[in-house]
């Protein structure tokens, strides 16, 4: 299991659920005991490595958006604004 084979799972993810929760991803990469795919953010948190993050954004550059506030990503619908982050 490495970076690219975790963004194939959070894209099949998105296909099966509709959306892929960043603490999801997190979980899978604890339980798969590949914390070394994570980093801990300012608030002391384990989320998503950057290596996993790139190549997320390499497979989905533009069918998939973030929303910020929830924490997930989803497909992009005809309302999103341009760029990669989504309001809701």
């Amino acid at each position: 299991m490495d970076a690219d084979s975790i963004a194939v799972w959070m894209l099949a993810q998105i296909y099966t659920e509709a959306c892929v929760y960043q603490d999801d991803v997190v979980d899978h990469l604890v339980k798969a005991k590949r914390e070394d795919l994570l980093t801990t953010n300012a608030d002391g948190n384990q989320v998503i490595g950057k290596g996993v993050l790139a190549a997320f954004r390499k497979l989905t550059p533009d069918i998939v958006v973030w929303v910020k506030p929830d924490r997930y990503w989803r497909f992009r619908v005809a309302e999103d604004e341009p760029g990669r982050d989504a309001r809701g």
